[in-house]
C-alpha cells in the first residue's frame, strides 16, 4: 500500500468540485485548491468560459479562457479541469454531470442567498458547500483595480 493510499482514506470527501473564473491567478486561488485537495481524494475544478464571464459579470477577462483552463490544469492539487457544463455557477448542472460530493467556494458567498439556496440544493441531493476563508491580501479585482491605477 503507498502512502497516498493512506492518506486518501482519511479525507472528508471522495470527490470536490471549484467553480470560478481564475483569471489573473493568484496565491487566493492556490490556496482555495491546496485546502479543497487537503479535504477530497479528487479534485475537479470548472473554469467559466470568456462569453459567460461577459454575461454575467459584463467584463471581458485579461487572460482568455483557453490560458487559464491550462493553468488551472497545471496546478499540482487540481485532478481535473473543466469548462464550466453551463452557464456561470450551475451547481445543480455541474452537480448532474460531475458527481461531486462537496463543492468548494470562498466565505466572500458564505452568507450570500443564492449560494445558500445551492448548499440547501446539494445537501437534499446528500453533498454540501463548504466555505474557505477568503484570502484578503489578493483578488482578482484588487490586482485588476491596481492595474488600471498604476496605468493612469
Amino acid at each position: 500500500m503507498k502512502i497516498s493510499d493512506v492518506v486518501a482514506k482519511h479525507k472528508k470527501y471522495h470527490v470536490g468540485y471549484i467553480a470560478g473564473v481564475f483569471d489573473l491567478f493568484h496565491i487566493g486561488h492556490l490556496n482555495m485548491f491546496k485546502r479543497a485537495k487537503e479535504q477530497c481524494e479528487y479534485l475537479i475544478v470548472g473554469v467559466v468560459p470568456d462569453e459567460d464571464v461577459i454575461a454575467s459579470k459584463h467584463t471581458e477577462p485579461f487572460v482568455p479562457f483557453d490560458e487559464r483552463i491550462e493553468m488551472v490544469r497545471s496546478c499540482r492539487y487540481v485532478d481535473e479541469a473543466v469548462r464550466i457544463p453551463v452557464g456561470y455557477g450551475d451547481t445543480d448542472v455541474a452537480w448532474r454531470s460531475l458527481h461531486f460530493d462537496v463543492q468548494f467556494s470562498g466565505s466572500d458567498y458564505e452568507h450570500d442567498p443564492v449560494w445558500l439556496r445551492k448548499k440547501e440544493w446539494l445537501e437534499e441531493r446528500g453533498s454540501t458547500m463548504v466555505f474557505f476563508p477568503y484570502t484578503q491580501s489578493t483578488s482578482s479585482t484588487k490586482l485588476k483595480k491596481l492595474i488600471a491605477e498604476r496605468l493612469i
